[in-house]
């Protein structure tokens, strides 16, 4: 009789390509998918192309800095480079393109979350991504890309400031409950102010964005609505971590479902 089914091993591009984390894919779409929603264009479509290729090109571009900081040239060193270089001109074509379409102002929030994604950069060359403040750092830097792509398609800049801040406080409070649940799997326990001080942060962000425009009321109720029911869940023993992310993936399709009905009922 045969023996036993040898396991399938990764295809060697999609383990230098393809992101490891799950929620990354998540939160790097709901930028783009609120920013359409609230003001669709051909320029915002571009920018909502470019931003997920942004999550994409971490990846390889990871690798390759990583091997060559510590002086190795592998073969994955070599195809992340070529994966990470044809993503980066792809990445530089679309945003030049909605620049030419939409004007400069959509470089305004790209430019304020530079800082961001610089710390988040910094730690992830050094192998120390999974810490909590780049993590917080690169997604409410990838959030900035929902401003942008409300610029583009004429959104005012209280607005597409304010849907930014909205999805900051959707990462404000999820990414340190998120953390807490996956390290409540391995026996192990955070600080309860991380998780407070996040809840915090995401109301204080909620009545910022409020204040920028109140048709993002909702979206400022949707994140009460979040950290209750987080708090909630929180109370119950932890989930396997496709349920805990299943879970954050419809939290966050709720909030940026809410919030963008309530700027076009608005």
């Amino acid at each position: 009789s045969p023996g036993p089914t040898a396991p399938a091993t990764r295809a060697p591009w999609k383990a230098v390509a393809l992101p490891a984390e799950h929620g990354g894919w998540g939160l790097t779409l709901e930028p783009c998918l609120l920013g359409l929603l609230v003001a669709p264009s051909l320029a915002g479509a571009a920018l909502a192309v470019a931003t997920f290729l942004a999550f994409l090109v971490r990846t390889p571009l990871k690798l390759a800095l990583v091997d060559r900081r510590r002086g190795r040239r592998l073969e994955r060193t070599r195809l992340a480079t070529r994966i990470a270089a044809v993503e980066a001109v792809a990445i530089v074509v679309l945003v030049a393109l909605a620049t030419v379409w939409a004007g400069p102002a959509i470089w305004l929030p790209v430019m304020a979350a530079v800082p961001l994604v610089a710390v988040e950069g910094w730690y992830e060359v050094r192998s120390k991504g999974r810490r909590l403040v780049p993590e917080l750092a690169g997604a409410i830097g990838v959030s900035a890309a929902a401003a942008a792509i409300a610029l583009a398609g004429g959104a005012s800049s209280a607005l597409a400031f304010g849907l930014w801040a909205v999805l900051a406080g959707r990462c404000a409070t999820s990414i340190p409950q998120v953390r807490a649940q996956v390290l409540a799997l391995h026996g192990r326990s955070v600080p309860a102010a991380s998780t407070l001080a996040g809840d915090l942060a995401a109301v204080a962000l909620g009545v910022a964005a409020t204040l920028l425009d109140q048709s993002l009321l909702a979206g400022a109720v949707a994140l009460l609505v979040v950290i209750v029911v987080q708090r909630v869940l929180a109370r119950r023993p932890a989930p396997a971590a496709k349920v805990i992310g299943l879970r954050q993936l419809g939290l966050g399709l709720a909030v940026v479902l809410v919030t963008a009905a309530g700027v076009v009922l608005a």
